[in-house]
């Protein structure tokens, strides 16, 4: 028996997640930059409290993902999109690299930015127009790559 909610009850529990996941990221300390560069800095004032957070996180998703690997349709009864590309390939290495730098150098990434902006922090908003950016000049490049026609 498929199990199919209405569009606005979807809205509601994907604002429902997004909200405990926000908070998730607030209690844990990753929508602190200082708490996070703390972390990030190995060979000073180190703060390992983060990595058990990520060690959680984790756990949680290889449960998730053993879990939707089983079924069709998810608990809301929408179709299970998981990804199939399993390639290592010049873009993904370079595109972490740039991730991994970007979050070195500031300690915000996509989830914790969008938390600081929320909260009306200026760092939030400059990452989050940064960020934008980047994405565009990324279709931009993928656009040009592309041959005509495809």
């Amino acid at each position: 028996m498929k199990n199919h909610i209405s569009n606005t009850a979807a809205l509601a529990f994907s604002l429902l997640s997004g909200l405990i996941f926000g908070i998730g990221l607030i209690l844990a300390g990753m929508a602190n930059p200082a708490k996070v560069l703390a972390f990030l800095d190995v060979s000073g004032w180190w703060d390992p409290s983060l990595g058990l957070v990520m060690a959680g996180a984790i756990g949680i998703g290889l449960i998730a993902f053993t879990i939707a690997k089983k079924r069709q349709l998810s608990y809301l009864g929408f179709s299970i999109q998981l990804p199939a590309n399993r390639t290592i390939d010049q873009r993904l290495v370079i595109g972490s690299m740039a991730f991994g730098i970007g979050w070195g150098l500031v300690g915000i990434c996509p989830a914790p930015a969008f938390v600081l902006l929320g909260a009306g922090n200026g760092k939030g908003l400059i990452f989050v127009v940064a960020m934008i950016i980047g994405m565009g000049i990324y279709e931009l490049l993928e656009h040009y790559r592309k041959p005509a026609g495809k």
